[in-house]
């Protein structure tokens, strides 16, 4: 199978929009592959031939979903007021805040392993272009790039997860808040 190929593409396409509408209704140990197909209206070695497991196909299914937290990790300015995080930052919050559902089930402790590892290896791949270019928090020069990177994503990832888990989650700003207040430190 060619992966380029327009009608793979929509396959895949129906695919994880069928895995992500069902991970908006319901857990994702209660979601089986046939239960995908049905909802995609594909048969069910189709999707065995483009993802291997649930956990690939809804990790890529939130693909999209991780490049924007990415990009907004790797937008935040360097210093700004301790009492009002940057726009980039709330932003993040924000956009798992839309999502809740979906982030509380991927994270959770059933959830989707692969998600969490692709959404904190992203994280501090954009962190680490960002420092690389010179762009990198005062105070921190001695610390290998890598090193800095895979510590602060993995802040944001730890934050993140236990926010949206939190029954009811603070609202998104003043997670934002309290999260710029620690990266602060």
């Amino acid at each position: 199978m060619n992966p380029d190929d327009p009608r793979a593409r929509r396959t895949r396409e129906r695919l994880r929009a069928a895995a992500l509408e069902l991970a908006g209704e319901r857990e994702l140990s209660a979601i089986t592959m046939s239960l995908i197909a049905r909802r995609a209206a594909i048969n069910r070695a189709t999707v065995y031939a483009h993802y291997p497991d649930l956990d690939a196909l809804v990790a890529d299914a939130m693909d999209d979903a991780i490049g924007r937290l990415a990009r907004a990790a790797a937008l935040c300015p360097l210093q700004a007021p301790r009492d009002a995080p940057p726009p980039p930052l709330l932003d993040l919050f924000t956009e798992v805040e839309a999502g809740a559902v979906l982030y509380r089930r991927m994270l959770a402790e059933g959830g989707s392993a692969r998600f969490a590892r692709r959404m904190q290896h992203r994280l501090a791949a954009g962190l680490a272009e960002r420092f690389a270019q010179g762009r990198r928090p005062p105070g921190a020069a001695d610390v290998p790039l890598d090193l800095h990177a895979g510590y602060l994503a993995g802040a944001l990832c730890g934050v993140i997860t236990t926010w949206i888990s939190a029954d009811p989650p603070v609202p998104a700003a003043d997670a934002a808040l309290a999260t710029w207040r620690l990266l602060r430190v």
